[in-house]
């Protein structure tokens, strides 16, 4: 089956939300997916985007999305961050998720950063693998530290 890699457009985000959804439910976290197709059109293609999205398609269907958007290292300079990188399963190991990290790379690349970085779930033994055979370095030293919504009120409410 072929697929050809492009830009997502604004039309796209439906697809690109139900891939998000089966993420989550991969993950374990089926209820944990708060936005919903307006903020993905608005935060992506609205007056000021928030991030840029490749996607993967065949068939004209969505079959995987990278979606980056920029960060800032004080050590590094500017950086991207690689939020999500997801292959629909039935097209796992076809060469859909080296060819979307292919485009996040050359697209870094055109950018002018100093890194790329993400997270994996430190039990997802196969996206670990891949991506370290594409030459990422896992910093299993590292923990993800993160203030939701409710975290951040508790915080504001307990600061003088």
């Amino acid at each position: 089956m072929s697929f050809s890699i492009r830009d997502a457009r604004e039309k796209d985000m439906d697809q690109v939300l139900t891939l998000v959804q089966e993420l989550a439910d991969f993950e374990k976290e089926s209820d944990a997916v708060e936005v919903n197709l307006s903020d993905l059109k608005e935060h992506g293609f609205g007056n000021n985007p928030l991030f840029h999205c490749f996607v993967a398609e065949s068939d004209n269907r969505i079959v995987g999305i990278a979606l980056v958007f920029p960060r800032y290292s004080t050590w590094k300079g500017p950086v991207i961050h690689l939020e999500d990188l997801i292959v629909t399963q039935n097209m796992r190991g076809k060469g859909v998720g080296s060819a979307l990290l292919n485009e996040v790379v050359k697209y870094g690349e055109s950018k002018g950063v100093k890194r790329i970085s993400w997270e994996v779930l430190d039990w997802n033994e196969p996206a670990i693998t891949f991506y370290e055979s594409k030459g990422a370095k896992v910093m299993r030293d590292w923990d993800v530290v993160q203030l939701d919504q409710k975290g951040i009120q508790n915080y504001l409410n307990n600061i003088s």
